[in-house]
């Protein structure tokens, strides 16, 4: 829910706050106060292109910053808003709502921030995208476009369709990996065929020297052990030979063991405890001694004695060198090549019974993706009738009694440069990301009329009726979130208006609703009435603010609203009628009653300002405003 907005600098506001609440707020003022900078700034905040063209002329920047809280929103929805805070670091504040602020300069540069983090403006859609939802002008004309009705459609079945929906995307994304595939290896046949020829090559190759994995290092490290191979058995010699004495007269008595034996010898013939308490520590020397000696023996015996040894180091050297300069720096490489190589080889394979196996591959899938398409347009063509009904109740208390709207679900036939298209029941169709339908409203605007496209059939005022009906309809799959409408009313009077008012507050129950309206018969059903007031300084220099009306402000305002009689005792009665009507409207909540309720409003008002004329207590500009109320009762 959105419960706060500053606006500086924006348009012809040059510094403006406004608090906002559940329910239904109304924004009204006259024209050119600056209604449309506050949708404006909501649409920054939803992370549109930035204008340099809306920026206060002589101001350096324009700032939105909105509070955002996301408690009343469905747990999708706070779900989704919980992803976007973590994933770029913003924090909510210690009452756990949320700051959103875009700044947009003079220069046309743009900057974003969300929870304290500077964001890109992408991020601030993320965020806003399931907690508000702003309807203009330019979203009823893209509610003309199947592509907005089928989203439309899909919606209002989420349960049903939604299952169906990404079914239908799994098989799809398989069939046409599968087909790719296919086309691929028919198409470039010759070439794998080529590809596959110097794989194996390659990988014969490297199987004939079956490398081992570190083997070159090992080789590196053993050919310079060979190569000092004379010295190193001359520096193992001498250190046996000082040891364990001289090989070829080893009874000399020179070497380090017959010296410690002999020295072992005198301590344990001694008679002194002194002396003999060092004997063990010259046992535990013989020990190491005897045990040094023979690990230089061993080492003797390991070092080669064949003389092209290493000879044949240097070649196996040179023939691992072989591979490392074709296909990796080194050994490991090699190997990890020769697996990325096999596994690319075995995906080469365009015999004809590798192509005949892929190609009932691909007819398999193509099935599995016919029978989840089938099922989906299944679902949508049953989901559509109930659109169009429960969306032609709803035109039939907007003042459009004989109104009906068809939806209509057809499949798409596959075009010329289709590049897959995929046939069901002979038909070559279509087969999109969202299926292989096409969605169609058509709207008969009166009994007898023929049903025609929205497009073609549509006034603006029927159109604005149509998409406000369908929100109605729409309102469960997003409890909680915040819908903006700007002007939702346009083209539209009279009684249809005081129905708009009532759908917009039955609206209000479940989301929280703000709309930018010239209609006091909408104006009156407002929980919140927020003004745009304009003032100029005489200069040419315009600003505007916005306020929150007090009950004798309302009045007022929705006087204003009715021709300019708020300087009339006549139109502040009728006025406070509206105001009358529309609370009993949202207490009693049916239509019946609020039908009666309007009607004796409008029989009072018109009471009200036959007696006054009666008397003729008015002067002759008060007898012409109560005749303009009669009239505004009437529609």
């Amino acid at each position: 829910m959105l419960t706060e907005i500053r606006i500086d600098g924006l348009g012809v506001i040059a510094a403006a706050t406004a608090q906002f609440d559940a329910g239904l707020t109304v924004l009204t003022g006259e024209t050119g106060a600056g209604k449309t900078m506050v949708v404006t700034s909501l649409h920054l905040l939803s992370g549109a292109r930035a204008d340099a063209g809306r920026v206060r002329l002589g101001a350096a920047r324009a700032v939105v910053e909105g509070r955002f809280t996301v408690e009343e929103v469905n747990a999708a929805a706070r779900a989704e808003v919980g992803r976007v805070l973590e994933s770029s670091a913003a924090e909510a504040d210690d009452d756990g709502s949320v700051i959103a602020i875009r700044t947009v300069g003079s220069d046309g540069r743009s900057r974003a921030h969300l929870g304290g983090r500077g964001v890109p403006a992408s991020v601030l859609a993320d965020f806003t995208a399931p907690l508000l939802t702003v309807h203009g002008q330019n979203d009823q004309l893209r509610l003309q476009r199947p592509e907005q009705q089928l989203a439309a459609l899909d919606q209002f079945a989420a349960e049903t369709i939604g299952p169906l929906l990404r079914k239908y995307r799994v098989h799809r994304g398989a069939w046409l990996d599968a087909r790719r595939e296919l086309l691929e290896r028919t198409a470039r046949s010759r070439e794998l065929a080529l590809e596959a020829d110097r794989l194996k090559h390659s990988l014969a190759e490297i199987d004939a020297l079956a490398p081992e994995p570190g083997e070159d290092e090992r080789l590196v490290a053993e050919v310079r052990r060979l190569s000092d191979l004379d010295s190193l058995r001359e520096a193992a010699v001498a250190a046996h030979t000082a040891l364990a004495g001289p090989a070829d007269a080893p009874e000399s008595g020179s070497g380090a063991l017959d010296l410690l034996g002999g020295a072992r010898a005198r301590l344990d013939s001694a008679d002194d405890p002194a002396l003999a308490a060092l004997a063990p520590g010259l046992g535990e020397a013989i020990t190491l001694v005897v045990d040094l000696t023979g690990e230089l023996s061993g080492y003797l015996e390991d070092l080669p004695s064949d003389p092209g040894a290493l000879d044949t180091l240097l070649t196996r050297q040179a023939e691992l060198k072989t591979l490392t300069r074709k296909y990796a720096p080194d050994i490991d490489g090699v190997l990890a090549w020769a697996e990325e190589a096999r596994t690319r080889l075995s995906s080469l394979d365009v015999s004809e019974d590798a192509l005949a196996k892929l190609t009932a591959e691909v007819a398999i899938s193509a099935g599995r993706v016919r029978e989840a398409a089938v099922a989906l347009s299944a679902a949508r063509t049953r989901a559509a009738g109930k659109l169009a009904a429960a969306v032609s109740a709803e035109l039939s208390g907007l003042a459009m009694g004989k109104a009906r709207l068809e939806v209509a679900v057809r499949p798409m036939p596959a075009g010329a440069q289709d590049s897959a298209p995929l046939t069901v029941e002979g038909v070559d169709l279509h087969a999109g990301s969202a299926g292989i339908d096409e969605v169609e409203f058509r709207l008969s605007a009166h009994s007898g009329a023929q049903s025609l496209p929205l497009s073609k059939s549509a006034s603006g005022g029927e159109l604005s009726r149509v998409m406000l009906a369908l929100e109605v309809v729409l309102a469960s799959s997003d409890h909680g979130a915040t819908m903006v409408f700007d002007e939702v009313d346009a083209g539209v009077g009279g009684r249809a208006a005081v129905e708009i008012g009532r759908r917009l507050a039955r609206l209000a129950r479940t989301h929280q609703v703000i709309v930018v309206t010239h209609l006091p018969q909408v104006a009156a059903f407002a929980d919140t009435h927020l003004v745009v007031n304009k003032s100029d300084d005489g200069k040419g220099r315009v600003d505007s603010g916005v306020r929150t009306l007090g009950k004798e402000d309302r009045v007022i305002e929705l006087a204003r609203m009715l021709a300019g009689l708020d300087d009339t005792e006549t139109g502040r009665a009728h006025a406070e009628e509206l105001l009358a009507t529309a609370a009993a409207e949202k207490s009693v909540g049916g239509k019946g009653a609020g039908e009666k309720s309007a009607a004796k409003s409008a029989r009072q008002a018109k009471s009200a300002a036959g007696e006054k004329d009666a008397r003729a207590v008015k002067p002759a500009e008060e007898k012409k405003a109560a005749r303009a109320a009669k009239a505004a009762a009437a529609r």
